[in-house]
């Protein structure tokens, strides 16, 4: 007898330039990982996106924003956020950053150190698209 494997899933949020934008995305990505069962992801996925999201709303060039969960082979799961500003950051370019003195420019160095894997690329229309992995323990 064949065994039917489901299709891997996907969701997007489209967000508003709006600081409650993160929380919202935490929220959502919250539901997501319960229905799923993925419940054990979700400290690392909700990090991920805060920080993917923060940056997206503090340096997206003021427009909207969009948040994508998407389940990975094996079980993990890639958490991305794309925006309108072309300039991928240094700690995903490889250029090595040392944590910053003040309050802000943590986020994505906290991505670094929390993700499995991690990468960017830019996209067609301006923009950029920002992704990291966490895999399922």
């Amino acid at each position: 007898m064949a065994t039917v494997m489901p299709a891997p899933w996907a969701y997007t949020l489209q967000l508003p330039h709006d600081p409650r934008a993160p929380g919202i995305a935490r929220a959502t990505l919250r539901a997501i990982l319960h229905t799923y069962e993925l419940d054990e992801l979700t400290p690392t996925a909700e990090l991920l996106a805060s920080e993917l999201v923060t940056n997206a709303h503090l340096y997206g060039e003021g427009g909207p924003y969009g948040l994508r969960v998407g389940e990975r082979p094996g079980g993990g799961l890639r958490v991305g956020v794309w925006d309108a500003n072309p300039q991928i950051p240094p700690p995903f370019v490889g250029v090595p950053v040392q944590a910053p003195q003040g309050e802000r420019g943590r986020g994505l160095l906290l991505v670094q150190a929390c993700a499995d894997r991690y990468g960017a690329y830019t996209l067609q229309q301006p923009g950029k698209y920002l992704w990291a992995d966490c895999a399922r323990p």
